[in-house]
């Protein structure tokens, strides 16, 4: 169940990022703005093989969880360099963070169903 939610919390981000990088300059749009697409394309696809893997599914929660914080760097360089608003960075940051969250607990349980 905690798979599907944080797949649908993932898409919800994607698209709000999809909207959001529609703003970036032009010269943006084939560096920055592809390492993001990239980025989340590879949070998703984590997310998917984790809840269908149980052999492997810790591991692939630890690289989520590093994804994510890459994701976020991501997105704090976007605001550093002006190419999103104060209330855009802070909505799309909340995603992460709270996807962030979510993994962690997936994480957390994963540790405690091994012992």
């Amino acid at each position: 169940m905690e798979e599907l939610l944080i797949k649908k919390k993932c898409v919800d981000m994607m698209v709000y990022a999809y909207q959001a990088m529609t703003h970036y300059p032009k010269h943006e749009r084939f560096t920055l703005c592809a390492d993001i697409k990239r980025s989340m394309t590879r949070v998703l696809e984590l997310i998917t093989r984790a809840g269908l893997s149980s052999k492997n599914q810790l591991q692939l929660l630890f690289d989520l969880d590093v994804e994510l914080k890459v994701l976020l760097e991501f997105v704090r360089l976007s605001f550093t360099l002006k190419y999103l608003p104060t209330k855009k960075y802070e909505e799309w940051s909340t995603k992460i963070v709270e996807l962030g969250r979510m993994c962690g607990g997936m994480i957390k349980h994963a540790r405690q169903s091994r012992t």
